[in-house]
């Protein structure tokens, strides 16, 4: 799936002229090509996002007007990937308005880079089939994935068997699984994916959820559990976890 993102543009709004130095070194180990932009406050960052697309901000929220650096970025479209970067030791900024959450300052290139990949990632189309017995469902969950930030190919399956036979033909990175399904039914059917197709995510749905439930779709691999209905948001929130975006906090 790489070449379908053949560049990525990256800015960073920062101050630091060590942090600078930290992404251009991380720039130049990443494994697509990426355009490095530099902003040292907020007025240059306005300059550098006008009537440009980009594709990842990373802003130290230690900046000041950093709030205002994320939401011009978030104002353009295609909207980009914000993370709020903390520096060690500061609190994170409650207004800031970032799309992918907040990661810790890199410390070193090595940890730079590892940030830089991270949203390569995800920025890259995400494979995810939405396995459901219910039509309706299905369209209704279609219609959350649709309004990630995130890219989705999205297909859909109506039972686990189904799932099953499409995903080891290798054309899904994850899957968003009900629980409550006759045939196999969630746990059986991830049982199934984990064992046969471990690399791929599976997110369990339920209108009703178990503690035991949850406990047991943990304990086999699940990499999230939604409780139905869930919004556009709690989705993101999946996802930033899936692309490591969360861990790097």
């Amino acid at each position: 799936m790489i070449d379908k993102l053949l560049s990525l543009r990256l800015l960073v709004v920062s101050g630091s002229a060590a942090d600078k130095d930290l992404w251009r070194e991380a720039v130049k180990l990443a494994s697509l090509p990426v355009e490095l932009c530099e902003a040292v406050d907020v007025a240059e960052a306005g300059t550098l996002l006008r009537g440009r697309t980009v594709d990842i901000v990373f802003v130290d929220s230690a900046l000041p007007g950093a709030s205002y650096a994320a939401s011009m970025a978030r104002a353009l479209l295609p909207p980009p990937l914000v993370l709020s970067v903390v520096p060690a030791g500061e609190k994170v900024c409650d207004g800031l308005d970032v799309s992918g959450g907040t990661v810790g300052g890199a410390t070193d290139a090595e940890h730079a880079h590892r940030l830089v990949e991270c949203c390569i990632r995800a920025r890259l189309p995400t494979r995810v089939m939405i396995v459901d017995d219910s039509g309706v469902m299905r369209q209704i969950v279609r219609k959350i994935l649709n309004a990630s930030q995130f890219r989705l190919d999205i297909s859909d399956a109506r039972e686990g068997t189904d799932a099953l036979a499409r995903i080891k033909g290798g054309a899904v990175d994850m899957v968003f699984l009900d629980y409550n399904m006759p045939g196999l039914n969630g746990l059986e059917t991830l049982s199934e994916i984990k064992r046969e197709t471990p690399s791929v995510a599976v997110v369990m749905m339920s209108s009703t959820p178990d503690p035991v439930v949850v406990a047991r779709a943990g304990d086999v691999g699940a990499a999230g559990f939604l409780k139905k209905p869930f919004f556009p948001k709690d989705v993101d929130e999946v996802l930033e976890r899936h692309y490591g975006l969360r861990a790097l906090v």
